[in-house]
């Protein structure tokens, strides 16, 4: 019976012993650091990666869509960049439009902000993407607008 119990315990601990020697390897490759701005030090893992840059293509106007939820009627806005629409009760400014490099057809990222006339603060200050319109969207009661396309000259 003893030996039973032996061979559970050591079948047991030695994948722990091996998991345990595997993260004494990845713990000696992280580097720690402590944030000292504030009152609390907070130890924070983290690795140096060098980023890549992203290949994308700057695109000089956008497509957008603008829909009224309470007349169900949707329409196009052709933008440029730097200019600033109205779309209804909304003010539509596009900052950015870039698409993947060498496909313009592809998927469109814009940035915009967007404000309600009647209130101060914007409603929507981001970037939209053409293939996941909701991933990060516009939050009004009343109207939507997504991007559709960048356009180039």
């Amino acid at each position: 019976m003893n030996k039973l119990i032996l061979l559970v315990f050591a079948l047991l601990w030695a994948p722990m012993m091996n998991a345990q020697s595997l993260l004494n390897e990845i713990e000696s490759d992280i580097i720690v650091e402590t944030l000292s701005d504030s009152e609390f030090s907070i130890p924070v893992p983290f690795k140096e990666i060098e980023l890549q840059p992203v290949l994308s293509d700057v695109a000089q106007s956008a497509l957008l869509r603008g829909l009224d939820r309470i007349n169900g009627t949707a329409e196009d806005i052709p933008i440029a960049v730097g200019e600033t629409v109205t779309y209804e009760r909304l003010k539509v400014t596009l900052l950015a439009c870039r698409y993947p490099r060498g496909d313009i057809s592809a998927d469109a990222f814009a940035q915009l902000i967007i404000t309600d006339i009647r209130e101060k603060a914007p409603r929507f200050v981001g970037w939209m993407f053409a293939s996941s319109p909701a991933l990060s969207a516009l939050d009004h009661p009343r109207y939507d607008v997504w991007v559709l396309s960048c356009q180039s000259s």
